[in-house]
């Protein structure tokens, strides 16, 4: 196909005003998408201003960007979203991978010394994120993801192999089922703590994202007290218990803890200072 009028430059400067209203980053936006159209980094649109693009090339882009101003994420658009530094696949089966959640990662990775060998359950994997990092960071973990949705662990299993990690298993079901009767020295989970009259949730790009892993009952809590009043069981003596929980909910996640006997109990705040992951310690044997 013949190239179309316009160049890189001309497209980007016309694709970030059709993309003002409905994203709060446009520019980055329209580079992200049209550098992933044409298979390159970022730096070759600066390298490359004046460069025409082939007809089917400029209709791809044009599709994308409309996605894009109806509020469809980036990372569901390009397939991508880079979380601890991995590129995951993400689809619309999985939540897409937050920033915040990294804090998780971080903290787990505190909890025991480099050398130390232990067993690990991600609750509610997704696209297998955190499991994925902590298989990255310490290669002698053993990891167990789980998750209801048999389409994510696809896709985390997918992930998984892209990133040659071999030291995490997959299993299907509702947060513990698939474990048995296993003990771990850490369970680990960002699970669903938005409540479903949240206003955020009307928001374009969450409406997206898969209800089932971002809703949850009684305000938002259901699933963050099932993990904390069932986790006792499946912990070792000393091990850690550690959640992803909403601004708003470290309180009430406290007093569970407490009230079910766990010790050294500590939320954490992300980098926009809101109260995002609480950790606590199983000392009983």
């Amino acid at each position: 196909m013949p190239p179309s009028t316009k160049t890189i430059n001309e497209l980007l400067r016309k694709a970030t005003r059709h993309l003002q209203t409905s994203t709060d980053s446009p520019r980055l936006d329209a580079e992200l998408l049209l550098a992933y159209v044409l298979k390159r980094d970022r730096s070759h649109l600066y390298s490359h201003p004046e460069t025409l693009l082939p007809a089917a090339q400029l209709g791809h882009y044009h599709g994308l960007l409309q996605r894009r101003q109806r509020g469809e994420p980036l990372a569901y658009l390009t397939g991508l979203k880079e979380f601890w530094s991995l590129p995951l696949e993400v689809t619309q089966q999985v939540l897409i991978p937050r920033p915040e959640t990294e804090l998780l990662v971080e903290l787990a990775l505190d909890c025991f010394a480099p050398g130390q060998s232990i067993n690990v359950a991600d609750l509610g994997t997704g696209s297998g994120g955190i499991a994925l990092a902590l298989a990255h960071e310490r290669p002698h973990w053993r990891i167990t993801a789980t998750d209801i949705s048999t389409a994510a662990l696809e896709i985390a299993r997918g992930n998984a192999k892209a990133l040659a990690l071999e030291n995490v298993r997959f299993l299907p079901g509702h947060w513990f089922v698939p474990l048995n009767a296993q003990r771990l020295h850490l369970i680990i989970s960002n699970p669903p703590y938005i409540d479903r009259h949240d206003p955020h949730l009307q928001q374009p790009e969450l409406r997206h994202e898969p209800h089932q892993a971002l809703v949850s009952a009684a305000h938002g809590l259901r699933d963050i007290m099932h993990i904390i009043d069932n986790s006792p069981q499946h912990l070792l003596a000393g091990g850690f218990l550690i959640l992803e929980h909403g601004f708003d909910q470290g309180s009430a996640v406290r007093k569970r803890l407490e009230y079910k006997g766990f010790s050294a109990i500590a939320t954490h705040h992300d980098l926009a200072g809101h109260e995002r992951a609480t950790l606590a310690r199983w000392d009983i044997e």
